[in-house]
């Protein structure tokens, strides 16, 4: 067997595994309140490789205080697809989303981590987390080992390490599958609907603006073949596009849409992706991500001062974030579920009231990128949209 060496003989506070948003901010507000933090990012580099489509909504920045330089370019423009070949086309009358360098918001939440104090180390993928009356032993692939008094799961959609501390999966989840590939030429996000191009979710093209020229980001979110789902996509929009079908294969992920059974244990919190925290309705996560690693930072900072690091204790955590986001996912999750039931036939109903009675007034009065409880709401309030969008679920259980 390997012999097993401490990392650093002065046990950090918290170990936090993962530094993506959500990972390296928990730790960097840990930093700024004083405590030793350290972070194991399982990639040589953090931020990459990328698996995030990087729209985000532009008050997010000045929210959250997010460094503005990684913006590529703005959108204001999304047309969307039915099944049956109908688009409906809609534009904010203000920018409320912006195409992010995902690597570069990476990159530069890790300098604000270590110029905070944090201990950032790259290739160090942890194996398995055990918690015990004194702390946390974390062990590495290489053979090194770590034992924090608390760790904080910032790992992405990987939930092995939730799986053996007993915190389950995530309640609901799809395949996805993208890439960013060069374009002949730009133009406005296009969303893509039907069982024949994602069953049970949507296909996407984001314009990105690079130095270089276009690009877009293609993907998919789709029950099943998701990797087929992204082939189909490609073939389809890459004439409009200038587009040509990739040599490699997309990126492939578990994308979670619901939250673990539980977000915390003894000693351990799950924060972002990691605990299945992202929008119901389209997997975006940055924005929940930053917000729950700081909300465990905040919850993990008064249970070290009180030396109070049992799972009762840090219940408090998931009574938080529950708080903030229990009647925005609620409301999200609820069309989710419907959407999974609704065949092409609704699909193409929906998009036939959206060009003729009246739902886009809806969308114009109350949709907003990070917030679509309203929207939902006044849509289940509206007669014919609650009549297609009820009739799928009446019709499975008579």
């Amino acid at each position: 067997m390997p012999e097993t060496r401490v990392l650093n003989p002065d046990s950090p506070d918290v170990l936090v595994v993962g530094g993506g948003p959500a990972g390296l901010s928990a730790a960097r507000a840990l930093a700024d309140a004083g405590r030793h933090v350290v972070v194991a990012e399982e990639h040589a580099t953090v931020g990459e490789p990328v698996h995030c489509t990087g729209v985000l909504a532009r008050e997010a920045f000045e929210e959250l205080s997010l460094p503005a330089h990684v913006i590529l370019n703005e959108l204001r423009t999304v047309r969307f697809h039915a099944p049956g070949g109908a688009e409906v086309e809609y534009e904010t009358p203000t920018v409320e989303a912006v195409v992010i360098d995902r690597g570069a918001l990476d990159a530069a939440l890790a300098d604000r981590a270590r110029a905070a104090g944090v201990d950032l180390r790259t290739g160090c993928r942890v194996t398995s987390v055990t918690p015990h009356a004194r702390g946390v032993t974390v062990e590495c692939a290489d053979g090194t080992s770590l034992e924090p008094r608390a760790v904080v799961l910032a790992t992405g959609a990987n939930y092995t390490l939730q799986r053996r501390l007993g915190l389950g999966l995530p309640s609901v989840f799809l395949q996805s599958a993208q890439r960013e590939l060069p374009a002949a030429r730009g133009g406005d996000v296009e969303v893509y609907f039907g069982t024949t191009v994602a069953p049970k979710g949507f296909a996407w093209v984001v314009p990105v603006a690079r130095p270089d020229g276009p690009h877009v980001r293609v993907g998919v979110m789709a029950e099943h073949d998701a990797e087929q789902c992204f082939d189909h996509l490609i073939a389809r929009i890459g004439p409009a596009w200038g587009v040509a079908r990739p040599d490699a294969p997309p990126r492939r992920k578990m994308l979670p849409l619901g939250s673990l059974s539980r977000t915390y244990a003894d000693r351990v919190l799950a924060v972002g992706d990691a605990a299945g925290l992202v929008k119901p309705t389209t997997g975006g996560g940055i924005y929940y991500g930053v917000v729950t690693g700081r909300l465990a930072a905040e919850v993990l900072g008064d249970a070290l001062v009180a030396d109070r690091l049992g799972a009762g204790d840090l219940a408090v955590y998931e009574r938080r974030w529950r708080r903030r986001f229990r009647t925005e996912f609620g409301a999200q999750m609820a069309l989710r579920m419907l959407s999974h039931r609704m065949t092409d036939a609704d699909i193409d109903g929906l998009f036939e009231l959206a060009l003729t009675d009246g739902v886009m007034p809806i969308v114009r009065r109350s949709a907003k990128f990070n917030e679509h409880r309203r929207f939902i709401f006044e849509l289940l309030r509206h007669p014919p949209a609650r009549q297609v969008l009820f009739r799928r679920l009446t019709s499975s259980v008579l």
